[in-house]
């Protein structure tokens, strides 16, 4: 999916209205009364250019204020990114489909209406009303507002690029190197090589001459009237009025000479020496056996050792002091019964607070931690501090919490494995399921769950927001500020006594 639309985009059959503007969809019941209101911010949002996130934060806008009754029946969508902004209300539904599966909201699911932010890329997007028939292969919607009963955006069946057309003589770079293709105007003559003297043939004698080195044949620098058996620096012959500058001839004793052919090669030196096979190990007797007596088959004791027993050779005595905290923990310990806290690892002040281990200050009192001179023990953690929200609501960090407009339909309150937490907002920037706080270990853990308007943490003494990934845990400090939606706030506190 790009940020420009949703590709090939078909309506399909019904009563409802239809739109697509700007690359954004629009579905909703043509009877409702919040219709021309949500057609109004479709067509703002899309002249401004917003994306997916703000048409869901209008539609929500107008859904907020025109709850007067069942909320209204519509569903909106629009590329985030590379991912896709979906809101749905009353009895639409809507479907995303990822390589990785469909993610299918349902407006019934909540009292209020569903978003969520789908990460992609994105395959195909499906926009229905109720009693809406299946697309027409052939029918297709450019833009506009029309009757129909949802919209379907297709990444799969994408309209192929028009080929680039074909230039009417090929460039110069692109011509192969052939005489075909060679331009005239460009083409070079080709350099003719130099002549070469012929070499002169040596003449050799019928066999090997043993005070005479081997002939070797003139070089091409050489004149054919020289003797090849001349050797030394030969004098420069003088220049006349019509000869040109003559280049010096090498010296013959700079040069190697050539072996002669008539001659073996002469042998190596030396001699490759053989590889001689290991000596043999030295059999020693091993512990468990018994020295044998000499050839008459009677194997003689070994004599015991007389005198006071070997200290070293006693068990040690047990250790004293206090027990290693790590010793048995792969085994399993009788604990105290201490309710629904979970059992971690940590240090004692002074004043025998239960603290984080990494911490340099106990969170009670504040006294200094010597990490030197603590030993980690495990016990039941105590509460990690408290989230202050911008209207005074406290919530004490002893177990996670679902924070959203509708947090008590989640399937992790429905599990028991969170809290709700119900914060909502007048813009509707609030999600049904929009944040959790995870707790792992001593840590604080924000989890945004794929909302439309994301979460923002502000770290302490840093005057920035910042947006957090959804569904990636990030761990927070004590004093950061955190925003849900537009405009919820809240603070993380740590605890003291």
């Amino acid at each position: 999916m790009t940020d420009h639309g949703f590709g090939v985009v078909r309506p399909l059959p019904g009563n409802g209205l239809v739109a697509y503007l700007g690359g954004l969809l629009l579905v909703c019941d043509s009877t409702e009364a919040a219709a021309d209101d949500l057609l109004t911010a479709l067509r703002e949002t899309a002249a401004s250019g917003g994306d997916g996130r703000a048409l869901a934060r209008r539609a929500a806008q107008v859904l907020a204020a025109n709850m007067t009754g069942d909320p209204a029946t519509c569903a909106v969508a629009g590329p985030v990114g590379g991912g896709v902004a979906v809101l749905v209300s009353g009895s639409a539904a809507a479907t995303v489909a990822t390589p990785g599966g469909e993610t299918r909201l349902a407006g019934s699911d909540s009292l209020t209406w569903a978003d969520r932010l789908v990460s992609g890329p994105v395959e195909r997007v499906e926009l229905s009303l109720p009693g809406a028939g299946s697309p027409h292969p052939a029918v297709r919607f450019d833009g506009g507002v029309v009757h129909g009963g949802g919209l379907v955006g297709d990444f799969t069946d994408l309209p192929a690029a028009p080929a680039a057309p074909a230039p009417s003589r090929p460039l110069t770079t692109e011509m192969p190197d052939t005489g075909l293709y060679v331009d005239p105007e460009l083409a070079q003559p080709a350099r003719q090589p130099e002549p070469q003297p012929e070499p002169q043939p040596v003449e050799r004698p019928p066999y090997p001459l043993a005070d005479q080195p081997p002939v070797s044949p003139p070089s091409p620098s050489q004149s054919p009237s020289q003797s090849p058996s001349q050797s030394g620096p030969q004098p420069v012959p003088q220049t006349g009025a019509h000869s040109g500058p003559q280049p010096l001839e090498q010296p013959s004793y700079l040069s190697a000479p050539e072996p002669s052919p008539y001659l073996p090669p002469p042998e190596p030196a030396y001699h490759t020496p053989q590889e001689q096979p290991p000596a043999p190990e030295p059999q020693y007797p091993t512990y468990d056996e018994q020295p044998s007596s000499g050839g008459n088959g009677a194997d003689q004791p070994l004599p015991q050792r007389m005198g006071p027993s070997d200290p070293y050779d006693q068990p040690a005595p047990p250790v004293l002091g206090p027990p290693d905290p790590y010793e048995h923990q792969g085994q399993q310990e009788q604990q105290p019964d201490h309710g629904d806290r979970p059992m971690v690892y940590g240090v004692d002040c002074k004043n025998d607070h239960f603290n984080d281990p990494r911490a340099p200050y106990c969170a009670v009192c504040g006294i200094a931690l010597v990490q030197r001179t603590l030993v980690p023990y495990k016990g039941p953690r105590p509460s990690l501090g408290v989230l202050i929200l911008d209207d005074g609501t406290a919530l004490p960090l002893e177990t996670d919490y679902l924070l959203g407009r509708d947090p008590e339909r989640a399937p992790e309150v429905a599990g028991g494995s969170a809290r709700p937490a119900k914060v909502t907002s007048p813009d509707g920037s609030v999600s049904r399921r929009h944040l959790r706080v995870a707790l792992d270990g001593w840590d604080v853990n924000l989890v945004d769950l794929g909302s439309v308007n994301g979460t923002q943490i502000q770290p302490p003494g840093d005057p920035n927001f910042y947006d957090i990934p959804p569904n990636e845990p990030v761990t927070i400090a004590p004093g950061t500020t955190v925003r849900v939606g537009v405009s919820r706030t809240l603070r993380f506190e740590a605890h003291r006594g």
